[in-house]
């Protein structure tokens, strides 16, 4: 088995070895070190990369060998789920307190993880990339509490979900239920939500392979995106999903 790719200091933000190198094991393990630059931070996602390690370990950088997408119209929505959202009893807003998401998604304990791979400089690298307009947070707020959300990256007709957290029940889902339909009114495409888990494929999430996702990403990435500047919900009432 090959070794993955180290980055070199200083080099290229777009010097990363093909995917078809990650390591042949489900995590797909790419390259090792670099840097949070921006601009590397950006090229990745756009190559269908993305940085997850441990405040102890060097920048790894991942290509899953299968890949968990949504197709925002294939959002499913529990019947549990859209009584909870008939209720009204969050609410959700855009882009209003992303250094607070981003903190509570580093936060929050998760059973099959040991610590956050959500490290100081990830939070910086996001934090700027949110000031530069690619990056967005949605907010669950309950009697003016913050209680749950999730943030991400929009590239071109892509959004690129990266953690979400959720401390009341149905908070995160309730937010992500919003955004979904909210990104599919703004004509995305795409939403990749990285690697499999069960909260995921329940709203509808399926996974390709690496391949397929690369070549949706070469198309959809170079499509114009909503907009480089703060979001705002731009439709009336959640879109039924009957």
């Amino acid at each position: 088995m090959h070794r993955p790719y180290w980055i070199p200091d200083n080099t290229a933000p777009n010097d990363f070895p093909p995917l078809e190198k990650a390591l042949e094991h489900p995590d797909g393990l790419l390259a090792i070190g670099g840097d949070l630059n921006p601009n590397r931070i950006l090229n990745a996602y756009r190559l269908g990369i993305f940085p997850w390690y441990s405040d102890d370990e060097p920048i790894l950088w991942w290509s899953p060998s299968k890949r968990m997408i949504l197709l925002p119209e294939h959002l499913k929505i529990s019947r549990s789920l859209r009584k909870t959202i008939r209720k009204n009893k969050f609410s959700i807003t855009l882009d209003q307190n992303f250094p607070a998401v981003i903190e509570a998604c580093a936060n929050t304990v998760r059973p099959d993880q040991n610590g956050t791979w959500i490290t100081d400089d990830m939070k910086i690298a996001y934090n700027h990339l949110h000031k530069e307009g690619f990056a967005h947070s949605v907010e669950a707020w309950f009697e003016g509490n913050l209680v749950g959300g999730l943030y991400g990256i929009a590239l071109g007709k892509v959004f690129f979900g990266e953690s979400m957290f959720s401390i009341m029940t149905d908070a995160s889902k309730v937010a992500f239920v919003h955004l979904v339909q909210q990104l599919q009114s703004w004509d995305y495409r795409l939403i990749d939500c990285q690697v499999e888990t069960n909260h995921l494929i329940s709203l509808g999430a399926v996974n390709i392979p690496r391949s397929q996702f690369r070549e949706l990403l070469d198309n959809l990435c170079q499509l114009p995106e909503y907009k480089r500047a703060k979001w705002q919900f731009e439709y009336d009432e959640v879109i039924k999903n009957e």
